[in-house]
């Protein structure tokens, strides 16, 4: 039996194993510790035997070497084990930790961090799921069914995990696919908050919002181009979808305002800390408690049709497991958008085929891809929203929410030039009217102590600090009067009530407080806004509008809630409420197949 290996121990044989041949991986370092039998036991070791959801093997780095509390090292800038990793509902050592290969950090599919891993000199080694081999496809497909279920939820963002778990306490027998080594998607980057009308915090703060309110602003921000029952459902579902997180464990007690509504309706954890990541680590607990935890390493290629043109199933691509069928009654859609695959942007949409994306790298539109090639409709699916402050030169979200609690938008001359609460696509407009296309959002310390996110910024490096505006306006190469200016004018206009200059309509915080914050910024890819047409009952259509059996779909990779341009806030409620009615429908018409 291997005796438990501290973080110290293991620092410590980790820097005698970096002086070894550059051909060194975790495995062969390991051979001297119990051979390959330490990770995979007495059977054989082959691809077949290692579970594409690698648990065994994650149980057994834990077993050795602790738990990530254990791990963290809290005394470094950065250490990935005490950061989006929970004990409730952890990542898998092996999501970075490769046995055979070099090492992957996978916190870099987000951020930007000069951390060598262990073993990072191991040579590389293909991507499982780079292409698709059609050969074994087709020999999956011929091939009798591993396993069958009621309901097949493909995708394991916010929208994935509420249909699974929707769908698992409507009676139905139910497998979660994930394509990526652990579950989130792109619900794992959002960092506002929920929009909802009509809660217990509203009424609380004494807001006064109505369901007709949410509407319209979705519907204006959408530029009238979304499908007005949809619209309708996600507004009258959002209160009830708070409720439904909240009974989970979630905490949604604060409120604000985000760009494009009329009244405080942003619902986010207490203490201003991102709402994806909380959110995305309740539901993945949720789900495993519940029986429907992620299958990882799992990736939906092929939709499947009887001869009645009615969902059958669908071929997976397991990371170890090869190729196979799940046959299904049901299938739910929630794969997301196409924000990363720039072949599908620059088909859809040319003009932004250059432009950084902020979301997450599983969005490259494997479920547009599948049910295009079954005969599903499509709606919108043209549209692509820049959001205006991504971290220039980053692939990181700066919230909208950072705006809503009091943050101005100056040019790189230190003047304001837009209403920093408008819809995001006259943002960003804004902004690539200005002279370098670029921007920074400028706040004080009150903003600072108030919003962990932005705490979460400075973490990554990513703020700019002085003890004065004329200081920090150095710093940024801006013009010191120009921002002094700015920001006397801002302040009075605040104090009076009233944004004269852009006629912003809430101003929380001034630009008062030494030490003064900024944060260069510039558009980004954030949402794809079209994708699969469906009904209010979230089935998929077909090219001539009729519902295909069986198929339901939810979250980014459909079209019609949002129109032309989302509103932030909106798409966590649109995962929520859409997520739950599909699994609800899904589960319904399976169980009714039986």
């Amino acid at each position: 039996m291997i005796k438990p290996i501290t973080a110290i121990v293991l620092s410590a044989l980790f820097s005698t194993v970096s002086g070894l041949a550059t051909a060194q991986d975790l495995a062969s370092f390991h051979a001297g510790m119990g051979g390959c039998t330490a990770c995979h036991g007495t059977n054989a070791v082959t691809a077949a035997n290692v579970p594409d959801d690698e648990i065994d093997l994650n149980n057994k780095c834990m077993a050795c070497h602790g738990d990530y509390k254990k791990l963290a090292d809290k005394t470094k800038h950065f250490d990935p084990h005490a950061s989006h990793l929970s004990d409730r509902s952890p990542i898998n050592c092996t999501a970075c930790h490769t046995a055979h290969a070099k090492p992957k950090l996978v916190c870099n599919d987000c951020h930007t961090f000069d951390l060598k891993m262990p073993f990072s000199d191991a040579p590389e080694s293909a991507k499982w799921d780079a292409t698709i081999d059609d050969e074994a496809v087709a020999a999956a497909e011929k091939s009798a069914p591993r396993e069958t279920v009621d309901v097949l939820v493909i995708g394991a963002g916010s929208a994935g995990l509420n249909a699974a778990i929707a769908a698992k306490r409507a009676g139905a027998k139910v497998v979660l696919l994930e394509k990526h080594s652990f579950a989130g998607g792109n619900s794992m980057l959002a960092a506002g908050g929920y929009n909802a009308v009509g809660t217990p915090q509203q009424a609380k703060k004494g807001i006064k919002d109505t369901v007709d309110q949410y509407v319209k602003d979705t519907m204006k921000g959408g530029r009238g181009k979304n499908d007005p029952k949809l619209v309708q459902i996600l507004a009258e579902g959002s209160a009830d979808g708070v409720k439904w997180l909240e009974d989970m464990g979630a905490d949604l007690s604060d409120v604000k305002r985000s760009g494009g509504a009329a009244v405080d309706r942003t619902h986010r954890p207490h203490g201003g800390m991102s709402v994806g990541p909380h959110i995305v680590d309740v539901l993945r607990a949720q789900a495993t408690k519940e029986g429907v935890g992620a299958r990882v390493n799992s990736r939906a290629v092929k939709l499947l049709l009887d001869k009645d043109y009615k969902i059958a199933g669908a071929i997976v691509h397991g990371k170890h497991s090869g190729y196979y069928k799940i046959a299904a009654k049901a299938v739910v859609l929630a794969t997301g958008g196409y924000g990363q695959n720039k072949q599908m942007i620059a088909f859809y949409r040319p003009t932004f085929k250059d432009m950084t994306s902020s979301n997450n790298v599983t969005s490259t539109g494997d479920g547009i891809t599948m049910a295009l090639n079954i005969g599903a409709s499509m709606t919108d699916i043209d549209w692509v929203q820049a959001h205006p402050t991504v971290g220039l030169d980053s692939r990181i979200l700066i919230s909208e929410t950072v705006r809503g609690v009091g943050a101005v938008m100056v040019n790189i001359n230190g003047e304001r030039f837009v209403n920093e609460l408008t819809t995001r696509d006259r943002a960003s407009d804004a902004i690539l009217h200005q002279p370098q296309k670029r921007a920074w959002l400028v706040f004080d310390s009150n903003l600072y102590k108030s919003a962990k996110m932005v705490q979460g910024y400075d973490h990554l490096g990513m703020l700019k600090k002085a003890d004065t505006l004329a200081e920090l306006a150095k710093i940024c190469d801006m013009d010191a009067k120009t921002l002094e200016k700015t920001a006397s004018d801002y302040n009075k206009f605040r104090k009076a009530g009233k944004d004269e200059a852009f006629g912003r309509p809430d101003m929380p915080l001034g630009i008062e407080k030494a030490p003064f914050y900024a944060v260069a910024v510039a558009p980004g890819i954030h949402h794809t806004m079209g994708g699969v047409a469906i009904t209010p009952e979230s089935e998929v259509l077909d090219i001539q509008s009729r519902p295909i059996p069986g198929l339901y779909a939810a979250g980014e990779v459909t079209g019609g809630v949002h129109g032309f341009n989302r509103l932030g806030g909106n798409a966590i409620a649109d995962t929520v409420v859409f997520g739950r009615r599909s699994g609800e429908h899904a589960a319904a018409y399976a169980l009714k197949a039986k």
